[in-house]
């Protein structure tokens, strides 16, 4: 458990949908923040009309921000106008718990400021970049630390106010595209804790999402959440239900266990739903969090391993994915014989500064197709692609003892992979010829993925009416076109869901100790895909 505040952040355009949303985040909201430069202009003067009796009834603190476009806004503001009269407007008015105010004009002295009336609030003095991260943020931090606000103000109030203004809360938000990018922003929890002051430190993108994640846990003041999936304010935002319920960000401390998904690209992941699932149902206090890293040698070296990480964040553990199954060996003390055999690596466990690597992609694949087809021994196998996914597939396929054929576009590849674990090698057959030959066809390619292939598929219905078993390893979709081809001549069909569970439950076992709770998962995953 820690001290720490999830601020869902709210922006609507009229003021009538701003005020329902506030509504909705009432009861997960820690601190809600008001988004006015969402608003259209008349619609902002209306809802600040309203803030005192809203405030009145809602019973969580107020965030008040009016950010320009170039700072991250969402529509252009004059300097005087628009931003420094809607802070002299705003100090009529009083009823505010937070005060959100770019670092630009807090270092703005040639205006003569009133937010000293602004008596009860907390100031929060914001940088946003959304560009890059500098390599090192701590001159910015210091800046900002000695900022304050400069302002008329009355001798009988000076050294209160300036007490306040000059213990602002400080904001760091910069955009980040690799996770090494982020420790510059996580550096800066240091700082804070050094100088006992409060900061709220935000690597943007899919890159920095652990830092929102895990900030609290280790001191951050403040973490904001979207009130739903599809609204959010800033890149890498996490739903407030998601940031709550998910990742229990309220509830981790700086003893939490940490794992999480290493991959190029972790926006579509479905292992954080799964793995968190797991982690919630056994109490266990650890939690499973994206971790998109491009530089593997780089995340490993100050990241991770004991001699040379520049962080702690007790780290146990990993599931490993394209483009880094091979990559990763290198990093390893120790391969079980599955991950040796195939030369892949999708699970890493560490104990006491070792690392250990396993392959669980193949006893995920295998598992659900002996329960659905039965002993394979002999059965004829068409496994379409010649990846990483196929090494796998093929690699269990000729430990039950079937014959295996590979099929790929690239017949070079497949011929390799084929050689190495005696299989044979086929290119892709062209429409209009069949796999009826086969007992099971295996799709290994990304054909059929939610999204720019969704409707593709490696088969159609009557190259596949004769098969026995068709497996595709896509999941997202639930169902995708080659089930459905499968569906038209009533072959039995098994998806990618399947395979999921089945490598995250071995997954679960290796990392905790305990049986993995197969409902809990696939209810995880399936609630999310629908």
């Amino acid at each position: 458990m820690n001290n720490g505040k999830i601020c869902v952040s709210i922006c609507a355009e009229t003021a009538d949908e701003l005020i329902e949303q506030i509504k909705r985040a009432e009861d997960l909201a820690d601190v809600i923040e008001i988004r006015f430069d969402c608003l259209e202009e008349n619609e902002a003067k209306k809802m600040l009309n309203n803030l005192v009796s809203l405030r009145q009834k809602i019973g969580k603190p107020f965030l008040i921000t009016f950010r320009p476009k170039e700072q991250g806004g969402k529509r252009e503001l004059d300097y005087i106008q628009d931003r420094i009269g809607f802070w002299l407007f705003c100090c009529e008015i009083r009823e505010m718990d937070f005060v959100d105010i770019e670092f630009d004009l807090f270092c703005d002295e040639g205006h003569n400021w009133k937010l000293h009336e602004l008596k009860n609030s907390q100031f929060i003095c914001s940088y946003h970049n959304f560009k890059q991260t500098y390599k090192r943020l701590n001159n910015l931090y210091q800046t900002l630390s000695k900022t304050k606000l400069k302002f008329t103000v009355s001798k009988k109030n000076s050294d209160v106010i300036k007490a306040k203004i000059e213990n602002c809360i400080i904001k760091i938000a910069t955009q980040t595209h690799d996770i090494t990018e982020s420790l510059a922003v996580w550096e800066l929890l240091k700082f804070a804790k050094h100088n006992h002051r409060s900061v709220i430190p935000i690597a943007m993108g899919e890159a920095g999402k652990w830092t929102r994640i895990l900030g609290l846990a280790h001191g951050a003041f403040m973490t904001y959440a979207a009130l739903d999936a599809g609204q959010e304010t800033a890149p890498g935002q996490v739903s407030v239900k998601d940031l709550r319920e998910v990742y229990r960000a309220k509830e981790l401390d700086e003893n939490t266990e940490v794992y999480g998904i290493l991959a190029g690209n972790t926006v579509y992941s479905m292992s954080p739903f799964i793995h968190n699932a797991a982690f919630k149902f056994h109490n266990l206090n650890a939690v499973f969090v994206p971790l998109q890293v491009q530089n593997l040698d780089e995340f490993m070296r100050r990241m991770v391993k004991p001699q040379t990480r520049e962080v702690e964040l007790n780290f146990k553990g990993f599931a490993v994915t394209i483009p880094h199954k091979q990559n990763i060996i290198k990093h390893l003390d120790y391969l079980d014989e599955t991950a040796e055999k195939i030369g892949a690596v999708n699970t890493v466990k560490i104990i006491d500064g070792k690392f250990y690597g396993y392959n669980t992609d193949a006893h995920g694949f295998v598992e659900p197709l002996l329960n659905s087809y039965g002993d394979l021994g002999g059965a004829k196998v068409a496994v379409l692609g010649a990846g990483g996914a196929a090494r796998a597939c093929v690699y269990a396929l000729k430990q039950e003892g079937a014959e295996v054929t590979i099929f790929a576009r690239d017949l070079a590849k497949a011929k390799l992979l084929a050689d190495e674990f005696k299989a044979n090698s086929e290119r892709f057959k062209v429409q209009n010829e069949n796999y009826n030959e086969f007992d099971v066809l295996v799709n290994t390619t990304p054909l059929g993925t939610k999204g720019e292939l969704e409707n593709q598929s490696i088969a159609v219905a009557g190259q596949i009416e004769s098969v026995k078993l068709v497996y595709d390893l896509v999941y997202n979709p639930f169902q995708t076109r080659l089930m459905t081809e499968a569906d038209k001549t009533n072959v039995p069909k098994i998806g990618g869901i399947a395979m999921l569970i089945a490598q995250a439950m071995r997954q679960q076992k290796i990392w905790t100790g305990k049986d993995a709770p197969m409902r809990e998962m696939s209810r995880a995953v399936l609630e999310r895909l629908r």
